[in-house]
């Protein structure tokens, strides 16, 4: 382990913390609204930075890398398609959301629906926080972590052990991080680390072609232009672990519940001073999203000119990022990494705590008949974050074990909670007499369906279609109920919004911008570009 390497890493960490703190010191956590929604204060930039880091954590760096490693740039369609998903929800979702005055998704599923129904899907996202999304990312942040320092190496540690250590260290860190500093303390940080993620963007494929090119970078962008240019397919084809047919159907949903209903998402852009505020937030991300290729897809590629084999090929980006890198640069890139594991743990720390304290104790609370004092709620919501940090580091080691590998099992667990939220919310949206119950039996219906289809019964279809093909008949049950069972009274929307929700009158511009440059990489990363070089 280089000295120099751990100096870095310490002191770029340091001065994120650092800056963090002097920009939240003096503003002391003493409501619910302030740990989490910031008081409703966030401009543009936080918002833009948040929502970013929020999204690209250590998963995606290490689970995309490997698979264009193993693969092609099919993968990328996962974050480049984002965008387009984001700029439906700037425009549609998110003037709902402002205009209601949520606080979490839910809230608007009660509005809707009913109360159960908000209880229900609230205990579905946390469900899904506990045993996916924080396990999940801190799993792949010690794996990353692992492959950068080489502890398992240093101290004569088998996987398991090195997993559980880097796990609980991680988790500790994170927790109290979150707990300390709320949701404005995770903007701010996010916003700076945004900022370093497109420096070592940029840094990681420079270092890459001048090592493959023996100290030319022409050289090295040569070796990758001119041979096993296979691996620049983003079409991909049947065979492919993304198929490009599925962008137009699974995946199109998935990322729009991601980026249009995931709390832990949502949350941050509801956090906004206002409307236009919010929507130029989303189009920094979209930009974000574009230029983060380079650090999710990029080095993939130029690692299959480094490595004609590797045991585990997971390892990829840190593997190649410590070969690659001076000892300075690697602490910085660790850095990253390590920021990138924790913001999106943090931010789903302080989503759950907001779903179980807003939806669950609180009205549970009321019921009872007891006094839902602030400063008691404010502290319930901080020992339920350090319980579901306890549950996450204790779940996440267990990943090492998935049978068809950790990126796919993130994916196949990610299919029982995305979807059908998505679904049920949609079908609100659009209609104003489909009652609760069709709401529940479209629920469990995609739920159970879904499961049977990943365990019992092999279909032999993609999952992305799978979920477009149940996303289909479940909302086509949920409209029979609501012919057949109308609500009396149709939904209105009742307005209750915190802040202005003016549009932004520019988004129309960048949006055709942001389509434009989506084009742009699909038609560059194609047969008619860079993979008929070969």
């Amino acid at each position: 382990m280089n000295a120099t390497t751990i100096i870095s890493f310490v002191l770029f960490t340091g001065i994120v913390a650092i800056i963090a703190w002097l920009k939240t010191r003096k503003q002391k956590i003493t409501t619910l609204n302030g740990l989490f929604l910031a008081n409703r204060k966030l401009g543009p930039l936080y918002i833009g930075g948040a929502l970013l880091f929020a999204n690209i954590n250590t998963a995606n760096i290490v689970g995309e890398n490997e698979l264009v490693y193993t693969n092609n740039m099919s993968v990328m369609a996962w974050g480049v398609t984002s965008v387009i998903a984001m700029l439906i929800v700037s425009e549609f979702f998110m003037p709902i959301y402002l205009r209601t005055g949520i606080a979490t998704t839910p809230d608007y599923l009660e509005a809707r629906y009913d109360r159960s129904t908000k209880r229900i899907v609230s205990l579905v996202f946390l469900i899904s926080y506990m045993v996916n999304l924080l396990p999940s990312v801190l799993y792949s942040g010690a794996v990353a972590f692992n492959g950068l320092f080489h502890f398992s190496e240093i101290y004569k540690l088998d996987d398991w052990t090195t997993i559980w250590i880097l796990v609980w260290v991680m988790g500790c860190v994170g927790c109290l991080y979150a707990v300390l500093g709320g949701l404005r303390a995770i903007a701010v940080s996010d916003t700076l680390l945004g900022i370093g993620i497109f420096a070592g963007g940029i840094l990681i494929p420079f270092l890459g072609l001048k090592f493959l090119g023996n100290g030319s970078l022409l050289n090295g962008l040569h070796k990758v232009l001119s041979s096993q240019t296979a691996h620049f397919n983003s079409i991909g084809s049947s065979t492919d672990s993304i198929p490009f047919s599925t962008i137009f159907t699974g995946m199109l949903l998935v990322n729009l519940y991601y980026w249009g209903t995931e709390q832990y998402i949502v949350q941050q852009v509801l956090a906004s001073k206002n409307l236009a505020s919010c929507q130029k937030g989303i189009t920094i991300a979209g930009f974000g999203k574009i230029l983060s290729i380079l650090l999710l897809n990029i080095p993939g590629l130029i690692a299959v000119h480094l490595f004609t084999h590797l045991s585990n090929t997971a390892e990829v980006f840190p593997k190649m990022v410590t070969l690659v890198s001076p000892p300075f640069i690697s602490g910085y890139i660790a850095a990253i990494v390590f920021g990138a594991a924790l913001t999106t743990f943090n931010a789903g720390l302080n989503s759950s705590s907001t779903l179980f304290v807003l939806n669950i104790y609180q009205p549970w609370l009321i019921k009872k008949g007891r006094n839902a004092e602030e400063r008691k709620l404010l502290k319930v919501a901080k020992w339920f974050e350090l319980l579901t940090c306890f549950a996450a580091m204790t779940i996440a080691p267990f990943i090492l074990f998935a049978k068809s590998g950790f990126y796919n099992y993130v994916q196949m667990i990610n299919g029982f909670f995305n979807v059908p939220i998505f679904t049920i919310i949609l079908i609100g949206f659009i209609t104003k007499r489909v009652p609760p119950i069709a709401a529940k039996v479209g629920l469990i219906f995609f739920i159970i369906s879904y499961g049977l289809s990943q365990t019992i019964w092999n279909t032999h279809i993609h999952f992305l279609h799978l979920l477009a093909i149940l996303f289909v008949i479940t909302s086509l049950i949920m409209l029979v109920i609501g012919r057949c069972y109308p609500m009396k009274i149709p939904y209105r929307q009742k307005l209750n919004n915190k802040v202005d929700i003016t549009p932004w009158k520019n988004r129309y511009r960048y949006a055709f911008i942001l389509i434009i440059l989506v084009v742009a990489l699909f038609f560059i990363f194609s047969p008619a570009g860079l993979v008929k070089t070969n």
